[in-house]
């Protein structure tokens, strides 16, 4: 009779067992970080505003130009409206300073707004904690692009916050309370905007809203941050985008203020 010590019934089983455990471990720990990394290396990449977009972020005599621990605020001569501004995926947030500048010289002050990531989905609440700390008549919300999407989505969630949405190139994809007008600009020339998408937005939107078409603007013309994979090519110059969509947002004021002469 041998007098080695015998093992345990399953003993190999459960120690085959335990070896497959680690390895899975091991290798679920190595997707995760190969995650993390792509994550990472995919919004560490992004559109940097440019010498115009710089030259717009200097305070001047009509615009007070600040910057924030939410991004930028634009304080211009109006004190009863404002614009809290998204800015597009992967952009960064200063490139839309010239638009928007133009739109704080008369119309509305504006926030716009810094996101994680540059990624606005990511913000989608920011607008509030803005709202709570100041105090304007109106408050409209806007974005571009993705921006756009991310401030529909807001208005979505919170009925009664707004008095209008400014979507640049963007479009809703839930419904919006009945009483908010919107107003949906983009460039005829814009090769990024998903135009299906565009027409099917307009079911989500009341009667008086409107589409405002820039005819020879492109996608990546409402900020300064250069061409963009994909897009059109302009046929006007930046500087005449912006100032269509800054009158395109005059035409959302009037239309909350029952001034229409257009």
């Amino acid at each position: 009779m041998s007098n080695e010590p015998q093992k345990e019934p399953g003993a190999f089983s459960r120690a085959l067992a335990k070896a497959r455990s680690a390895r899975a471990r091991t290798i679920t720990i190595g997707v995760i970080l190969l995650l993390v990394a792509a994550f990472f290396v995919y919004f560490g990449s992004y559109s940097h505003l440019d010498d115009t977009a710089r030259a717009a972020l200097v305070s001047d005599e009509t615009v007070t130009v600040t910057q924030t621990d939410y991004g930028w605020f634009f304080d211009g001569p109006t004190d009863t409206d404002a614009l809290i501004f998204y800015p597009g995926a992967k952009v960064e947030e200063g490139a839309y300073a010239p638009m928007l500048r133009l739109i704080a010289q008369d119309k509305a002050d504006v926030f716009l707004v810094k996101m994680p990531f540059h990624f606005s989905l990511f913000g989608i609440r920011k607008a509030s904690a803005i709202m709570k700390r100041y105090y304007y008549m109106r408050w409209y919300l806007g974005g571009h692009s993705v921006g756009g999407a991310a401030a529909a989505l807001y208005a979505h969630r919170h009925p009664n916050h707004l008095s209008g949405l400014f979507l640049c190139a963007a479009y809703p994809v839930r419904p919006l309370h009945h009483m908010l007008n919107v107003v949906t600009v983009y460039g005829d020339r814009d090769g990024v905007l998903n135009r299906k998408r565009l027409e099917k937005g307009q079911q989500y939107v009341n009667d008086s809203s409107t589409e405002w078409v820039i005819e020879g603007g492109n996608h990546a013309q409402f900020g300064s941050y250069g061409p963009q994979r994909g897009d059109g090519e302009a046929a006007i110059s930046p500087e005449e985008q912006w100032a269509q969509a800054a009158e395109a947002f005059q035409y959302l004021l009037d239309l909350n203020n029952g001034v229409m002469t257009y």
